[in-house]
């Protein structure tokens, strides 16, 4: 077989370098431009943009020489090309316009959504409530405490005797409420004064001692109560050995229940402590009289009396 021309080379078969033999010179070929080597050959480059899509073709700009590159129309700076169309050009596409955001407007603002500054301003006020209800809380439960402290279970009947307070406490109210040292107040049945135990607060350290035999008694002249009603009287007493007990007499009415004088404290022998009764005064001046009777066990010292407001009342 030899070679020849066996009709129009088809694209596929063109050599694109066939101007470089001396059988594609033969058969006409020539150096491209813009095509294959061979004539009449498919042109199948474009340039970048020059296909336009639902559009009419451009005209195809004439074709460069060999190795020089082809001049584009040139737009002016920020103007697009002729060549290019934009994708939401062509036919069937979708917009590409921004919506705007539910409750978004533009200029910076917003509409519609939440109140940040009233959120803001709730909040703070819950804080400040609990914050105040707590310390409420805590000053009324401090309160509370001090109350209860200073509250008895029961209300005593008169003259019923009560164990003794931690401290002899006075306050303003009981500043103005009569107190006495014992050596000032009336002896009888044999009782004397001493003062050989240390800690007694009447004046000089006295006491009143011998107030354990039957008709003994101690009598208190009160003066200055402003109005009648309920008080406690106090006495101070020291415990030689074991617990004692005496009878109060108020205004010539005696109690039928004794002043308990209990070591409520434990203290060691004539240790000094406190105990009271519920009495009931009138207005002005009054007799309260502490007596060893028969029943009674009246092995104590004697210190002070003192008048104080009844807490229960």
């Amino acid at each position: 077989m030899t070679s020849g021309n066996n009709g129009a080379s088809t694209p596929e078969d063109d050599d694109p370098f066939g101007y470089l033999y001396a059988d594609g010179q033969a058969n006409g070929a020539q150096p491209p431009s813009g095509g294959y080597g061979y004539p009449n050959s498919v042109n199948r480059v474009r340039s970048v943009g020059q296909r336009q899509y639902g559009q009419q073709q451009a005209p195809t700009a004439p074709t460069a020489a060999y190795g020089q590159v082809p001049q584009q129309p040139q737009g002016a700076y920020g103007q697009p090309s002729a060549h290019y169309a934009a994708p939401e050009t062509f036919p069937g596409s979708a917009p590409t316009s921004q919506q705007p955001m539910p409750g978004y407007s533009g200029g910076g603002g917003r509409s519609g959504g939440p109140n940040t500054k009233g959120l803001l301003i709730g909040a703070i006020a819950v804080v400040a409530a609990v914050v105040i209800g707590i310390s409420v809380a805590m000053l009324g439960g401090d309160d509370d405490k001090k109350d209860t402290g200073n509250q008895a279970g029961t209300t005593p009947s008169v003259s019923q005797s009560a164990e003794p307070s931690a401290s002899a406490s006075s306050t303003e109210e009981e500043a103005d409420l009569p107190q006495a040292d014992v050596k000032t107040m009336r002896l009888e049945g044999g009782p004397s004064t001493a003062s050989d135990v240390e800690g007694a607060k009447s004046d000089g350290g006295v006491y009143v001692q011998g107030f354990n035999q039957q008709g003994a008694s101690v009598t208190w002249t009160v003066n200055g109560i402003k109005k009648a009603g309920v008080y406690r009287v106090y006495v101070r007493y020291g415990l030689p050995d074991g617990d004692a007990n005496a009878t109060v007499t108020v205004n010539g009415k005696s109690s039928p229940r004794p002043l308990n004088m209990k070591n409520f404290g434990k203290l060691p022998a004539n240790g000094w402590q406190e105990t009271w009764a519920q009495v009931s005064l009138t207005k002005g001046t009054n007799t309260i009289q502490l007596s060893c009777q028969q029943g009674n066990q009246c092995n104590a010292l004697l210190d002070q009396f003192r008048v104080t407001e009844n807490v229960d009342s």
